[in-house]
């Protein structure tokens, strides 16, 4: 099975069982890693998660996991929190994050541009809308590659 695939069914999995805890699946990465391969998780809530929250969603998770063994090699489970980064993931995330300042990474470039920082405005139709600078820049949500917040700390 390939990765993609694995993270697919994983998702699958988990989604409903996360849900079920009152929390939200945010990501799901299957990589290799120095220490061998990583299944990470990353879930979160309104006010964020806590250590407990990702112990209870790791030992549910590990349990059915292990149930179903569709990952035919060894690997590590981790659960976290997105941290202040927080990737975004779902169109729902563009609407619920409108406000923030967020970092857009595009697959192809729009008027010669791939990256784009500013205020996250919305969703509207397919379009992910960020303000830069005054303008409004709609962004295809079916063309972006990577999605973050970008956290400013105040110093």
């Amino acid at each position: 099975m390939e990765r993609e695939e694995i993270i697919k069914k994983v998702w699958e999995l988990a989604e409903p069982v996360i849900i079920s805890l009152g929390l939200e699946l945010v990501d799901v990465e299957f990589q290799r890693e120095r220490q061998g391969w990583v299944l990470r998780l990353y879930i979160d809530r309104p006010g964020g998660v806590n250590v407990g929250d990702c112990v209870r969603v790791s030992e549910v998770l590990s349990d059915l996991l292990d149930a179903k063994d569709f990952i035919h090699h060894a690997y590590h489970l981790e659960v976290s929190s997105p941290g202040v980064d927080r990737p975004l993931k779902k169109k729902e995330d563009f609407s619920r994050f409108a406000g923030d300042k967020v970092k857009i990474q595009m697959s192809e470039p729009i008027e010669g541009r791939r990256n784009f920082t500013g205020l996250l405005r919305g969703y509207e139709g397919e379009d992910v809308l960020v303000e830069i600078d005054g303008k409004v820049w709609r962004l295809p949500y079916g063309k972006i590659k990577k999605a973050n917040i970008k956290y400013e700390f105040d110093v």
